[in-house]
């Protein structure tokens, strides 16, 4: 029942918005972010699971949802939000918004540049945006990917979408997860987890303490594939 008011929020007219929540948010996937006390759901949209993987253009595997994320970080993160929330909350209890960023549409830049897609069943708002994005290879679209709601229920007949045609072993890449117990592949064994002080370490299979290292999303860890791809995402190597 939760989840159909949830939906039914989306499609409420204009005049059902409640004041405004404004603020600098702290982002924590490309379609959650906090602003003061109150989580937000972006509405209208659904992007990647933040331990979401896609791949490129040449079947390599990389963390879309981490991407994503940080893309948006870079865009918007240091800038005053002001979001226009329903009378409602999700499933999570976060408020269900449409947030704007010195007057552009926060969810309609996510999915013009493919890193989320238009939650159609819900809203057709950014419907044409989607169509855009995917016409130019954008974010996701340059490769190939799982939708989140189909990522989030994931099974061996989930649908694959993108714009090139993935290998044959497409299907067990992208219904892996960057952060499970298990190392989405044999080439992303390095192993990153945030410390008491909240910073992120990187550790190798060589690293002293890597074995004792146990990878569970709620702790917040995440495999990686490459020091590069550690380092990029804001990772230290681990100092003993």
């Amino acid at each position: 029942m939760k989840f159909l008011i949830a939906l039914f929020a989306l499609l409420l007219p204009a005049t059902a918005f409640a004041a405004d929540i404004t603020g600098v948010p702290k982002i924590r996937e490309a379609d959650h972010v906090q602003i003061g006390n109150a989580r937000i759901r972006l509405g209208g949209i659904d992007a990647p699971q933040g331990d979401q993987l896609c791949l490129n253009t040449k079947g390599e595997r990389w963390a879309c949802g981490a991407t994503a994320r940080d893309e948006l970080i870079k865009y918007a993160g240091t800038r005053t939000w002001s979001c226009n929330r329903r009378q409602v909350t999700d499933r999570r209890g976060r408020i269900v918004a449409r947030c704007d960023v010195d007057g552009e549409d926060i969810q309609k830049w996510l999915v013009r540049n493919g890193w989320a897609l238009a939650l159609v069943r819900v809203s057709k708002d950014y419907d044409p945006d989607e169509k855009a994005a995917r016409e130019a290879k954008a974010g996701m679209w340059q490769g190939a990917f799982i939708a989140p709601w189909d990522w989030r229920v994931r099974n061996k007949k989930t649908a694959i979408l993108g714009a090139v045609k993935p290998p044959e072993n497409a299907r067990a890449i992208l219904l892996a997860s960057a952060s499970g117990p298990v190392a989405p592949s044999p080439d992303c064994t390095i192993k990153g987890n945030v410390n008491r002080s909240g910073v992120c370490i990187y550790h190798t299979p060589a690293s002293r303490w890597y074995a004792k290292i146990q990878m569970k999303i709620s702790k917040g860890t995440r495999w990686f594939c490459s020091v590069d791809e550690a380092e990029a995402a804001g990772c230290r190597e681990t100092r003993r």
